[in-house]
């Protein structure tokens, strides 16, 4: 191990290649840029689990995404019906296991917290 394996040097050819694929997206590029970081153990996760602060393995949670939507439905069909302490108490739930829900003009999302 005398060697330094120059992780910042890896580091700053991946930044060079993300700005490569800003500039002209390539599909060949992009593959290369994912297994050259998957040496470092990064961009091996699905970007939109990453933001929603999901974990490495989805088993690590009891909802799942479908779960949530199933849930953001029901929340939805009890303020229809102006029943707003069920609203109150999916919106609870969820945030105990973790979901935050954000109403806003297109709908329900939601995230990890």
């Amino acid at each position: 191990m005398n060697d330094d394996f120059n992780t910042a040097q890896a580091v700053s050819v991946l930044f060079e290649m993300a700005a490569e694929l800003n500039r002209s997206p390539s599909p060949a590029l992009a593959a290369q840029m994912r297994a050259l970081g998957g040496l470092l153990g990064l961009l091996q996760r699905d970007p939109l689990e990453f933001l929603r602060g999901g974990p490495a393995g989805a088993e690590a949670h009891a909802l799942d995404d479908a779960a949530i939507a199933e849930q953001i439905e029901a929340r939805k069909a009890a303020k229809a019906r102006r029943d707003y302490p069920e609203a109150d108490r999916i919106r609870e739930g969820l945030l105990q296991q973790g979901i935050v829900l954000e109403d806003g003009p297109a709908g329900t999302t939601w995230r990890r917290r």
